[in-house]
């Protein structure tokens, strides 16, 4: 057990700090004391002067005065490594001065943790992050309520500029639901996730080469995919975007909206359902699209295509129509044809019609009005059959920029990522369902919830990029920094990194991040 002794130099008068340690002597048998000269005491203060051989942690914890406390710091060196390379700060400061810090606060406390927001509070007491105090639970109930419109969308101006370049955009729909009964936008409409609750709509647009969000937009719960692209024209506009590439499902694929987007001069890569133009297409090609000329191979997948020049509405402006067909993947497309027949026939028993959908109500579906049984839908089964028979395994592209096929196929198909942002959100992020009253609460915790989502996706770039996302997931990444803390000492002594394991330096030398204390 090592205690400390005092000695006074007789001829300097200096006091000098012994550490002494009882050892046993195994030749003599006895115990003695060992003593290490650790410092001195200052003459006029009686401050501890620590001798110059010991290294900062070992003098202040050699010094009575000091105290010290710790804070969890790893996962922080990763999340403000993104948010200097993404110029992230400087962009919310500008739109929030007086609240930037706790918003990234709160969005490092969902990348690293995805839990309820309720449990922030606790976090930040023990893990470093930008706003380096205690964010209490009341502070986070003002913030979201004080992240006004004006203020998110000069966000996504300022960020929209500062990450796309000649980018391709996807755009998406996701529903979220809600245990809120006083919001004007939770309504009950389609639920992609199958729950029978009410819900909000997740509008949002992700990057396909930055592979970052770029914008979202909340919804009302029962509005439809395909009437949200008017909506978002006119966001373009106002955020003032450079012309991008957008690429979307055919769930957003209506005669209105390509004449909007081609009269915008934006360019697009939309999937088209089997219209009756499609199907002329189809009918004129299906004998001679199987020849050797049209052979593709795209990832594996044996493809016959043929592009066809299709100039739109009375103005006639160039667009090209790709035609793909895949014999393999006939069997699916029988079944996503099926999963579009039982949206028909909701939208019919519901009485929610939707004016691009009747050609497909009149041909798939037979509707019996009583008087006592009311409405019954049917299936015309004959029609359904011919339909599969004849144009299963064939989906086309529209397109006003690509005119390679199985390059503007690639395009669609990376759209996927989109996808992962909704599951990154739902799954990752703590919003799975929404249990926010009011609306102002719900689009200030929206808007946190998007600047995690910037986090977790730029990581798992950077994961990409390097190959980490092979060994982690990037949850299991932020886990494994966990145990490297920051002692913070009192005083002069200043702030000491604990020991760092072998993996966590791996992973930090993999993504050029250097340690500092």
């Amino acid at each position: 057990m090592a205690y400390r002794v005092h000695q006074v130099n007789k001829k300097t008068g200096v006091t000098y700090v012994y550490e002494a340690t009882a050892v046993w002597d195994k030749e003599k048998k006895q115990p003695r004391n060992k003593q290490v000269c650790i410092g001195k005491l200052d003459p006029e203060t009686g401050e501890f002067i620590p001798s110059k051989r010991l290294d900062p942690e070992q003098a202040a914890a050699r010094d009575p005065a000091v105290t010290a406390t710790t804070r969890i710091v790893g996962p922080a060196l990763l999340l403000d490594t993104i948010t200097t390379e993404l110029g992230l700060d400087k962009v919310l400061k500008a739109c929030f001065p007086k609240a930037y810090q706790q918003i990234l606060c709160m969005a490092y406390y969902l990348t690293m943790r995805g839990d309820p927001l309720s449990h922030c509070e606790a976090w930040s007491k023990s893990h470093a992050h930008p706003y380096n105090s205690t964010l209490t639970s009341q502070r986070i109930s003002e913030i979201l309520k004080s992240l006004n419109n004006d203020g998110q969308q000069t966000f996504f101006a300022k960020w929209g500029k500062k990450v796309l370049e000649n980018d391709y955009l996807c755009y998406d729909i996701t529903s979220v639901s809600s245990y809120g009964e006083l919001n004007e936008y939770v309504k009950y409409g389609y639920n992609r996730d199958g729950e029978k609750l009410r819900q909000i709509n997740l509008a949002l647009l992700f990057g396909q080469e930055s592979q970052l969000p770029v914008y979202y937009n909340r919804l009302p719960g029962n509005i439809t995919d395909i009437t949200t692209l008017h909506n978002l024209l006119k966001t373009f506009s106002y955020l003032k975007l450079s012309k991008l590439h957008l690429v979307m499902d055919k769930g957003f694929y209506s005669q209105k909206n390509v004449d909007e987007l081609l009269a915008a001069r934006e360019k697009f890569t939309i999937a088209v359902p089997t219209r009756k133009w499609v199907q002329q297409i189809i009918d004129e090609t299906r004998e001679t699209i199987q020849n050797p000329e049209g052979y593709r191979k795209l990832d594996g997948e044996i493809l016959y295509v043929h592009t066809k020049l299709h100039p739109w509405d009375k103005e006639r402006r160039r667009c090209y129509v790709h035609l793909y067909y895949n014999a393999h993947a006939a069997a699916a497309a029988a079944d996503g044809f099926t999963e579009e027949l039982l949206t028909y026939k909701e939208e019919l028993e519901r009485g929610q019609l939707v004016s691009e959908h009747k050609d497909a109500y009149k041909t798939f579906f037979t509707i019996k009005e009583t008087p006592v049984r009311g409405r019954k839908v049917l299936f015309n089964n004959e029609a359904i059959q011919q339909y599969r028979n004849r144009y299963a395994g064939f989906y086309v592209l529209l397109t006003n920029d690509i005119k390679d096929p199985v390059e503007a196929l690639r395009v669609y198909r990376n759209k996927d990522a989109v996808e992962k942002c909704f599951d990154d959100l739902k799954n990752q992020l703590d919003m799975k369902r929404l249990r926010i009253h009011s609306s102002a609460s719900m689009d200030g915790r929206l808007f946190v919830q998007f600047i995690a989502l910037i986090f977790m996706s730029a990581l798992r770039k950077k994961m990409r990029d390097t190959g980490l996302i092979e060994k982690y997931t990037v949850r299991e990444l932020l886990l494994e920094m966990e145990t490297l803390t920051q002692v913070r000492y009192s005083g002069k002594y200043g702030h000491i990194l604990t020991e760092i394991t072998k993996l966590q330096r791996q992973i930090m030398e993999s993504l050029k991040i250097k340690p500092h204390a």
